[in-house]
């Protein structure tokens, strides 16, 4: 499992510098139509704000699996042995139902619906679904990412 991870990781990492990067190219190019030309490109702003939505929900998935997310650690800090490890399973469960629930199931129907109503991107016109399909990709890997946690904390005893 400890290789299937690291090759989620090296993916998931690549997939987020190729969107940083197109984040970046998107931004100079505002500005270079903005300020230089003086006739704004019409699509960047929107491109732009998927851009981010992408960086920061495959990000926080990356930050998941590689346990640099923000958490409130002060009860887990101060316990030992048993109680340490009941908790930090009970702590990833709570996250992988959070993924499942919220972000797999409801970003499934969020692109389930926009896809169904047909919704369009008003400069780009790209179908909204397949923008949102970031939801619940996201949701399945950080469901992966404690689905391995805990299979490591019940293997370290």
């Amino acid at each position: 499992m400890l290789r299937l991870k690291l090759y989620v990781d090296r993916v998931l990492g690549m997939t987020i510098v190729i969107v940083m990067a197109a984040l970046v190219l998107d931004v100079l190019w505002q500005v270079f139509t903005r300020f230089v030309q003086r006739d704004p490109s019409s699509y960047t702003e929107e491109l732009a704000r998927f851009l981010m939505i992408w960086v920061g929900l495959l990000g926080a998935a990356y930050a998941a699996g590689k346990r640099m997310h923000l958490s409130v650690d002060v009860l887990l800090t101060r316990l030992h042995g048993q109680r340490k490890r009941i908790l930090a399973i009970a702590i990833e469960c709570f996250t992988l139902c959070f993924a499942l629930a919220a972000l797999v199931v409801g970003g499934g129907r969020l692109v389930w619906t926009m896809l169904y109503l047909g919704q369009t991107s008003a400069a780009l016109g790209v179908p909204l679904g397949y923008l949102y399909v970031v939801v619940p990709v996201s949701g399945l890997l950080i469901a992966f990412y404690s689905v391995y946690e805990i299979s490591q904390i019940l293997r370290n005893g």
